[in-house]
């Protein structure tokens, strides 16, 4: 997954969280745990990055159930696999970060989408992190 040219509008923390995707869909596609990605890796994680990873890690099962519930039609085996990483990493966000807001959560997931999934993913990964943060952030 080539990373597009660096915007020098983005900042640090999109940056983080575009490498903790990178490193989910390494997990993803070799079948493996992503603390296994992470254990390999040459350079180590900077610390948002690294916390994103850890809390992830800990609740695949919580994000996967809430992907299940919102996205009816679609089983995650059927979604892709950058959507299914995406959303685990949002939901994360939205449950357990709760010093960022909603909209930049949501925000930095489409972009995500959009860069590195298909062309209707944007609207699906906002379909659903938007309807799981009316549940989850009252």
């Amino acid at each position: 997954m080539p990373r597009q040219p660096h915007n020098p509008d983005e900042d640090e923390r999109s940056i983080a969280r575009e490498r903790v995707l990178t490193l989910m869909y390494e997990a993803d596609s070799k079948g493996v745990h992503l603390s296994d990605v992470v254990n390999g890796q040459v350079v180590p994680l900077d610390s948002l990055a690294a916390e994103l990873v850890a809390g992830i890690s800990d609740r695949y099962v919580e994000c996967d159930e809430l992907i299940v519930e919102f996205s009816r039609a679609w089983s995650l085996e059927r979604m892709p696999m950058m959507d299914r990483n995406i959303l685990r990493l949002g939901i994360f966000e939205l449950k357990h970060r709760l010093d960022t807001p909603v909209a930049v959560v949501i925000d930095e997931a489409i972009e995500l989408a959009k860069r590195f999934s298909t062309d209707e993913s944007g609207r699906f990964v906002n379909g659903i992190l938007s309807a799981i943060a009316k549940r989850v952030r009252v």
